[in-house]
């Protein structure tokens, strides 16, 4: 199939890396043994307090929790939290997994940044990754005065799996009753677990970052051979209802897979009454501004992601100013 092209900027980038048209739990065994950017490296030089938290499951699990938290000498009044969920295929990465983008959120908002451990696919299926990163959720609004946290401004984000289990516990959350959450930010979502759109077909049969070949092997190695009757929580994009969902941004590039299965969702929560922001960055394929940040595509891609968090947080703070102003009114 004709297919949009990849940025030039990007695609001479993209001629170093090795990349594979396919997964195979071989491939995967090696990609596992390759260790992720230490965090001791990403924080290096950032005024941040660092505390490491594990979580009991009902079936004996332990999941582990980082804590990011910006250094100061006192805290005025309680920070914005990001609960932040990583990428790799629902099979691969670690909590430290593209910390870098949260972390300039850290620096820019200072927000407390809570970054979630989630047992990963084949060896955990079905909806014990989403429970997981829920689990995670519900502790951390729990924990909200102590963290230094305002539970009114609690943003769940992800990318690429960790996209799609963030759209998940969001549907969870407004289930189940909470927590509340002020906004999900969902950067390139593994959302269908059908991979069947025009964008999926277009990514198929050559080496990439991630193509339609390695979406069947994640989607396969949590759902197992038979794919039916899919919880949306485990894949958002079969969930009937997307009615009641926060402040939603959803970013893509035009050359990846997700595309067209990210461009339906945003136009789902649209349909519902909701507020979603969409963004399709010509050229861009899967994770490009998670491993390219420095080039111009990838710059504007997180210069609009951090302006539409500014915003939100404006409103969120002039809201919580006037909800002041009428609680002391005479």
């Amino acid at each position: 199939m004709t297919r949009p092209g990849i940025d030039p900027e990007l695609r001479a980038l993209l001629a170093d890396l090795p990349l594979s048209a396919e997964l195979t739990p071989e491939l995967l065994a090696q990609i596992r043994q390759i260790a992720s950017t230490p965090v001791d490296a990403l924080l290096d030089g950032r005024a941040v307090e660092r505390r490491e938290v594990t979580l009991a499951r009902p079936d004996g699990a332990r999941l582990p929790l980082s804590i990011l938290s910006p250094q100061r000498a006192e805290r005025s009044t309680a920070a914005p939290c990001v609960y932040w969920l990583h990428g790799g295929g629902m099979v691969m990465g670690d909590r430290f997994s593209q910390l870098d983008i949260p972390l300039e959120w850290l620096d820019r908002f200072g927000a407390v940044v809570v970054t979630a451990g989630y047992r990963l696919a084949p060896e955990a299926t079905g909806t014990t990754l989403v429970d997981d990163c829920y689990h995670g959720l519900r502790w951390t609004a729990e924990h909200a005065a102590e963290l230094g946290v305002d539970p009114g401004r609690i943003i769940v984000a992800g990318i690429s799996a960790g996209g799609g289990l963030a759209a998940g516990v969001t549907l969870m959350a407004r289930d189940h009753g909470g927590p509340a959450i002020a906004a999900q930010v969902l950067i390139c979502p593994m959302l269908d677990h059908r991979n069947t759109t025009t964008s999926s077909r277009q990514y198929s049969g050559e080496p990439g970052v991630w193509t339609r070949e390695m979406n069947e092997f994640g989607w396969r190695s949590v759902l197992g051979a038979d794919a039916a009757d899919v919880p949306g929580y485990v894949s958002p994009a079969v969930a009937e209802d997307l009615s009641g969902l926060p402040a939603t941004y959803i970013d893509a590039g035009s050359a990846e897979v997700f595309r067209d299965e990210d461009v339906a969702y945003a136009s789902r929560i649209w349909a519902a009454g909701g507020q979603a922001e969409l963004h399709i960055w010509a050229g861009g394929f899967h994770g490009f501004d998670a491993l390219y940040p420095h080039t111009r595509v990838s710059a504007a891609a997180r210069r609009t992601r951090n302006n539409w968090l500014t915003r939100l947080l404006s409103a969120l703070s002039t809201a919580e100013r006037q909800d002041l102003a009428g609680s002391v009114a005479p």
